[in-house]
């Protein structure tokens, strides 16, 4: 008998409020299976899917089985969002990385598409890692209630509340906020690495840059051209005759 997931509360009342987004720019793009209508929409879906799991997917991270699954249908969008998180690259990248608690808040902000309410509900879900496994656990993320009632079998999980009415400025990106790696594993592989820089650049405020007919933007071709006046001849002092020296007559 596998243990009940343990009772947590959201930090704020405000998430328990039904959102009221005034759409915009910046909103999230909501891509469902049921509106995809050529080949075109469901390479978009596709890469959204990608984007939100793997926030970039090389050629050898794709999965092409199960891209070929959900182009014929026979797979649904829930479907292919649970084989990438069960990937070896999603495994390798995010379970194999972090800590049970971090692997949670990775899994919690792209499956459901916002951060933990709190420490104590990464340590109910972390607890059905091993109760339940690996497999197991993405099985009861996926199930739940919340990302059955938000995102359902045709919608891609995206970043919910990105940006919140009355404020200036949204919340930040997933993986701007939170690193794929830990702070333990990024010293590991040498992240945030420090590049020095050996070339000095100038930079020229744009009120200073030479506009178009201005004599300086041919300053350079103008130093470039050979000098052609004719330079005086050295005269010795020892081959100076005395007949060619003026002097005053009286």
């Amino acid at each position: 008998m596998s243990i009940p997931l343990l009772e947590y509360k959201p930090i704020s009342q405000n998430n328990r409020v039904a959102g009221y987004d005034v759409g915009g720019d910046d909103q999230p793009k909501i891509y469902c299976a049921e509106n995809v209508m050529s080949l075109t929409e469901m390479n978009e879906l596709i890469d959204s899917a990608y984007r939100q799991m793997f926030f970039y997917a090389f050629r050898s991270d794709r999965e092409i089985f199960l891209e070929s699954q959900l182009r014929d249908g026979q797979i649904t969008v829930r479907d292919f969002i649970r084989g990438l998180m069960l990937s070896s690259t999603f495994r390798n990248s995010f379970y194999e990385k972090n800590s049970n608690y971090r692997f949670v808040e990775q899994c919690i902000q792209r499956a459901l598409g916002r951060d933990p309410y709190n420490e104590r509900e990464k340590i109910a879900w972390s607890i059905k890692i091993p109760t339940l496994g690996y497999e197991g656990f993405i099985d009861a993320l996926l199930d739940s209630d919340e990302y059955m009632e938000n995102f359902g079998y045709d919608i891609v999980p995206f970043q919910r509340r990105r940006v919140l009415a009355g404020r200036q400025e949204g919340e930040r990106p997933f993986n701007i906020k939170s690193p794929r790696y830990d702070e333990y594993y990024r010293a590991i592989l040498g992240f945030p690495q420090i590049i020095w820089q050996t070339e000095v650049r100038r930079y020229t405020p744009q009120e200073k840059q030479s506009r178009p007919g201005s004599p300086a933007l041919y300053l350079d071709m103008a130093r470039s051209l050979p000098n052609r006046a004719n330079t005086p001849s050295r005269v010795s002092a020892m081959n100076i005759s005395l007949d060619k020296v003026p002097y005053r007559k009286k």
